[in-house]
């Protein structure tokens, strides 16, 4: 099955103030959009995400599929879920980029709640009494009994939900509403008090609050230097770069990817890589460095963490790196689950000064960033 996510961000947004849609404005040092798209994107099983904006926009997000929204939420929404045809997709979660404070745990208890119902969607009890009012005068009062607070991401069967929004007339409130006219059930899901939508420019304040007080963040340096040896290659951040000779290690010795693992294994206090991989074990000889790469990867999701971005800067004479570079972010990126654009792959030179000035061997520097929402 295929996972997919519609972000609807075509609205204007005058009620939160600015000169410019609440979307593009900042909180917490970013913009509320990057805020929101980055929590699907580290979603590993959501394959596709797509961005519906307002002509005036595109260009905003250049680094994701975006399509032309409607005059109305449902226009968008149908125009961003006809962009995912023939993709395969099963599963289509429908979000408002207003809701920037959107946990991973959320998103994936949706996804993982449309193994059994054929729509589902966070929601929140309403706790308080509820009035009916007029004039700045309460004119009566409304029984809360069965009512809740509607949140997004809705999620739903792609092809269920595609053929209820072709049929509906537009008028919807929401992607539930539409969903039910059509005869779909849904299942409702605990909501999040966090999960708020900014409306009013109040509602900076509290996003500002959560995002900014919510995020551990993590820095780790990695250093590591093989010799070369005989060889018509070397390896670097998962890339075969001919060259007369090789470089020696237990393993593959890809000094680059070998650099980066212990910048991840160093921001989580999680010791190196002969710690892990011990080179007196047999097993790991000739390894391919993925593997070591992969590991750290997985240990970081396990306590919690993303990886933001990573820098690795390689030190050598020969050979000449900047050829690869695009290929390498493509390799390092793809292994670590991050866009390539997060990933930083340069080379200098010592200068002909020490053991890589000889041309002995290569040297890497690597650092890594790890953020937990």
């Amino acid at each position: 099955m295929t996972t997919a996510a519609v972000i609807v961000a075509a609205g204007r947004g005058t009620r939160a103030g600015g000169e410019i849609a609440k979307q593009w404005q900042t909180v917490a040092g970013r913009r509320v959009a990057d805020w929101t798209l980055d929590a699907f994107r580290q979603i590993t099983e959501i394959e596709h995400i797509v961005v519906v904006l307002h002509p005036d926009d595109l260009g905003r997000m250049p680094d994701v599929p975006c399509v032309i929204g409607g005059a109305t939420r449902c226009s968008s929404v149908l125009a961003g879920l006809q962009a995912l045809s023939g993709l395969g997709v099963t599963k289509v979660l429908i979000h408002d980029v207003a809701r920037p404070c959107i946990s991973a745990k959320l998103i994936q208890q949706t996804i993982d709640t449309l193994d059994h119902a054929q729509a589902a969607a966070p929601a929140l009890v309403v706790t308080d009494a509820l009035w009916r009012g007029e004039n700045d005068y309460v004119t009566g009062t409304q029984d809360r009994a069965h009512l809740y607070r509607a949140q997004t991401p809705q999620g739903f069967d792609y092809k269920a939900i595609l053929k209820a929004h072709q049929a509906h007339d537009g008028t919807a409130a929401d992607d539930v509403e539409v969903a039910r006219a059509a005869g779909i059930k849904v299942a409702i899901l605990p909501g999040s008090d966090d999960n708020l939508k900014i409306t009013q420019a109040s509602d900076f304040a509290r996003a500002e609050k959560i995002l900014g007080s919510k995020m551990d963040i993590r820095l780790g340096n990695g250093f590591d230097v093989h010799r070369f040896g005989a060889g018509d290659h070397v390896t670097l951040c998962g890339i075969s770069v001919p060259f007369d000779r090789g470089l020696q290690g237990h393993s593959d010795a890809d000094v680059g990817m070998h650099a980066v693992t212990d910048a991840i294994y160093g921001a989580l206090a999680q010791g190196d890589i002969g710690q892990h991989f011990p080179p007196s074990d047999p097993q790991w000889k000739g390894a391919a460095s993925d593997i070591f790469l992969r590991h750290a990867v997985d240990l970081a999701a396990e306590h919690g963490f993303q990886i933001a971005n990573v820098d690795c800067t390689l030190i050598c004479e020969q050979p000449k790196i900047g050829p690869h570079t695009a290929q390498m972010k493509d390799a390092m990126a793809h292994i670590i689950g991050i866009t390539a654009n997060r990933v930083s792959i340069k080379a200098t030179t010592s200068e002909r000064l020490g053991f890589t000035g000889r041309e002995e061997g290569i040297a890497a520097l690597a650092t890594a960033t790890l953020i937990k929402p």
